[in-house]
């Protein structure tokens, strides 16, 4: 099975423009991002539709390829990056990893990349909920599994309900899995779940994933340990500095 990574990134950003170009310790966090996942991974590029971002990956020496300015997820952005590189590299499985996540771990990817040692379509990874306030925090998504580890439905709400319980204790009576949101997915899977009509628990949640679950797609899931750490703000930047 061969894997590439693609990191979405775009200039344009509500609460943080320009983030993948934010310095932190010198770098553009675009290739913190870019030199962690090649830890992992032999082929790595950066999909952008902005000549800012694509210069700055070519300076310091990594793959760059331009997509479309009118994507509306990172998804979307994958999936046409994968069509153009497929011309050129051979490759079964793209893992999609945001361009704002600079302190992602190889151990991540090497989780995503041993979920398609069986069947798999799509691949994502989850971490154990310990704390009541990540619990009901709506912009923490959560994430049920079966069994087999695979999703059975993602929400911003706290899933499952534990009937009979105070609230406060809901996190240490009931395992809760909080989505950690990076993907993978099968080359041909890729393309077919960017063709979809945005479905109604997607609208309603706004979550993409549940478009795939709607339409019969399985997601397999993987735990890890590790808390990433996306920047969506220039206060989240101020929190990832002191990390450092």
């Amino acid at each position: 099975m061969n894997f590439i990574g693609i990191i979405p990134a775009r200039y344009e950003s509500t609460r943080f423009p320009g983030k993948p170009l934010a310095i932190i310790s010198d770098k553009p966090m675009i290739q913190w991002v870019y030199e962690n996942v090649s830890k992992a991974l032999e082929h790595v590029w950066v999909a952008t539709d902005d000549n800012r971002i694509f210069d700055a990956v070519n300076k310091f020496g990594g793959n760059a390829i331009k997509t479309l300015s009118t994507h509306k997820s990172g998804t979307d952005r994958c999936a046409e990056a994968a069509q153009k590189l497929a011309e050129k590299i051979n490759f079964d499985v793209v893992i999609n990893v945001q361009g704002d996540e600079p302190f992602i771990q190889p151990e991540q990817i090497e989780l995503l990349k041993s979920c398609f040692e069986n069947n798999t379509d799509i691949a994502t990874l989850v971490k154990k909920i310990k704390k009541q306030e990540e619990l009901f925090n709506s912009n923490r998504p959560k994430v049920v599994i079966d069994n087999q580890q695979n999703a059975l439905y993602f929400s911003r709400s706290p899933i499952p309900f534990v009937r009979g319980e105070e609230e406060k204790n809901w996190h240490i009576k009931s395992n809760f899995w909080a989505h950690i949101g990076m993907y993978a997915y099968k080359t041909d899977v890729l393309q077919k779940i960017t063709k979809l009509k945005q479905s109604t628990l997607e609208l309603t949640e706004s979550l993409e994933q549940l478009r795939w679950l709607e339409n019969g797609f399985q997601i397999k899931t993987a735990e890890t340990d590790h808390q990433s750490i996306g920047i969506d703000t220039p206060e989240d930047l101020e929190i990832a500095l002191q990390l450092l």
